[in-house]
């Protein structure tokens, strides 16, 4: 039976009842899981944000490496990431090297970042970014900034487990009431909510180690079943080849390339390297590293996370393989890798891949939500609308935040159409990716000013906003993608990265002038033995509220 036959007929039989069945197997499993972990690790006082929405601060090496993997290897990477490779081939191995360029350059500065918020008791960037350049503004700009871009991210974990219930015949077709066809989305939706709100980051990180597990898993029975069944790799990539030089969307261009030709140069690099510096200036990247008991903790998550990065080279290969496989992805490139399981696997085991893609979307969803609540409670309502609140009232504050973050997402889903999702995701890096100078520059020195900082951030986002929004694809008028030419250079380029530039060479210039201007500098509450300190380690500044805890400027 030909991969085409074999949709028509599932989809005449409805339901594949096996795959459902150990779908269901493993998410109750976690859910039961994401309820216990209330209970692990609970310290005696866990109504504040270090317990909810940090763990603790208590968590070893595996436990983050888990969690980390958990939170940056999501249900969309599963799905999209091979979906890219699907659509336009050699383009879509971007993820490859900025995962490998990545982990170098967080060596550098999270260990930096754990140590100083440790001391200070920080619990989001936005208030490291407050205590080191003593203004409220800028804090504020960054809180908001990861919190837009998180809320798509959100959203396309929620577009994950769409796809994966789509193949298995849940719901209905297009025809069928919205509330049937999305049911299965709104239970997913829902228990997701509860158990995270009832147990915080401790849920996802004790759930991350069935989700990488069966992920592991399923990719390499993968690479190893598919192709045996392919005829080989040698025919697999012969078949992509001819596949992707046949004649495309853009009118007298093909479809894509097995192999990215000098044309492709300046768009790849500059791609893989904005979407390395950006990777870890998302919320839940940050709210997965400050969870850790120590700065060594962070130090070897840096070396041992690449290997993921070997799990997602294994990973991109499945869209050529599901272009040798013929797989009918009905107009939606997104539904290629579920569609290839459901082809390829015996029912039983594309119920452990669907659920390993399902589980992928658990993890990061919850991580994200608890992240973009860290921000809000700690960056507007404490900081504007009630300086004087409780830990208690924090804790709350954040749990019911997180509740409408992840309601937000789903009608997000539910309302729009799934490729504007993916362009405001793609929009959200180019966004999230202008914190850095404030975060990373502030890490290393504090020469930057305040000011000229929140100017940079300013021109950043205007700038990639606009260009991203003239960005047409041969689908869309706006947003269809975030490459366009280089402003003095004439070569395509990603946007991101352009507008980084921009924000930098404001900032500096800036900078110059307010300083010969004398303008006021604000205060600096970190000191240079912040930046190193240990878990061991204690101070005046860790027992001080942040108004108080002053330390020289100049470091």
């Amino acid at each position: 039976m030909t991969p085409t036959s074999a949709l028509a007929a599932s989809q005449t039989q409805g339901v594949n009842g096996v795959a459902l069945a150990v779908f269901i197997f493993f998410f109750l499993a976690v859910t039961v899981m994401g309820f216990l972990a209330a209970r692990w690790r609970k310290a005696e006082q866990s109504a504040n944000l270090d317990e909810w929405g940090l763990g603790g601060r208590s968590f070893g090496t595996w436990v983050t490496w888990f969690l980390l993997g958990g939170d940056l290897y999501t249900a969309y990477t599963f799905v999209a990431v091979p979906a890219a490779i699907y659509a336009a081939g050699a383009a879509g191995f971007f993820a490859v090297p900025y995962t490998i360029l990545v982990y170098p350059l967080i060596f550098t500065f999270l260990p930096r970042l754990w140590s100083v918020s440790h001391k200070h008791g920080y619990v989001t960037t936005s208030d490291f970014v407050r205590g080191r350049f003593g203004s409220k503004a800028l804090s504020l700009a960054v809180a908001l900034t990861g919190i837009l871009a998180t809320m798509p991210y959100i959203a396309l974990q929620l577009v994950g487990i769409q796809a994966v219930l789509d193949v298995m015949g849940i719901g209905g077709g297009e025809n069928t009431n919205w509330f049937v066809k999305d049911l299965p989305l709104l239970i997913a939706f829902a228990v997701l909510a509860a158990y995270t709100y009832s147990s915080g980051l401790r849920a996802p990180a004790l759930i991350a180690f069935v989700k990488d597990g069966l992920i592991y898993l399923v990719i390499v029975v993968a690479i190893i079943y598919i192709p045996i069944k392919l005829g080989g790799f040698d025919s697999i990539f012969d078949s992509a080849g001819k596949a992707l030089a046949q004649p495309g969307a853009v009118p007298g261009k093909p479809r894509g390339e097995l192999v990215s030709g000098p044309n492709a140069q300046w768009a790849y690099a500059t791609l893989a390297l904005g979407s390395a510096l950006a990777l870890f200036m998302y919320p839940h990247s940050i709210t997965a590293t400050l969870s850790s008991r120590s700065r060594n903790v962070i130090r070897r998550n840096t070396t041992i996370l690449p290997l993921y990065s070997l799990m997602l080279g294994l990973l991109a290969l499945l869209g050529f393989m599901a272009i040798k496989a013929g797989t009918d992805i009905q107009g939606n490139p997104q539904l290629a890798i579920p569609q290839l399981f459901e082809d390829m696997f015996p029912s039983w085991f594309s119920g452990v891949a669907f659920a390993a893609i399902g589980i992928g979307a658990l993890v990061p969803a919850a991580i994200m939500s608890i992240a973009a609540a860290n921000l809000f409670t700690r960056n507007v309502y404490k900081d504007f609308l009630k300086p004087d609140a409780t830990p208690e009232q924090e804790h709350k504050v954040a749990k019911l935040v997180s509740l409408l973050v992840k309601v937000g997402a789903l009608v997000f889903v539910l309302t729009m159409d799934k490729t504007v999702a993916i362009n405001f995701q793609l929009l959200g890096g180019i966004w999230i990716l202008q914190t850095m100078p404030s975060l990373v520059g502030g890490l290393f020195t504090r020469w930057f000013h305040r000011w000229a900082l929140l100017a940079g951030w300013a021109v950043g986002m205007l700038y990639g906003t606009l260009a991203a929004y003239g960005v047409a694809s041969p689908t869309q008028k706006h947003f269809g993608g975030s490459s366009k030419e280089i402003p003095g250079i004439g070569e395509i380029g990603y946007i991101g990265l352009t507008a980084f530039v921009l924000n930098v060479v404001v900032t500096v210039v800036l900078t110059f002038a307010l300083k010969a201007a004398k303008a006021p500098e604000g205060i600096d509450e970190t000191s240079p033995a912040d930046y190193t300190a240990d878990a061991g380690d204690t101070g005046v500044a860790a027992e001080l509220p942040p108004a108080t805890a002053e330390a020289p400027a100049g470091h």
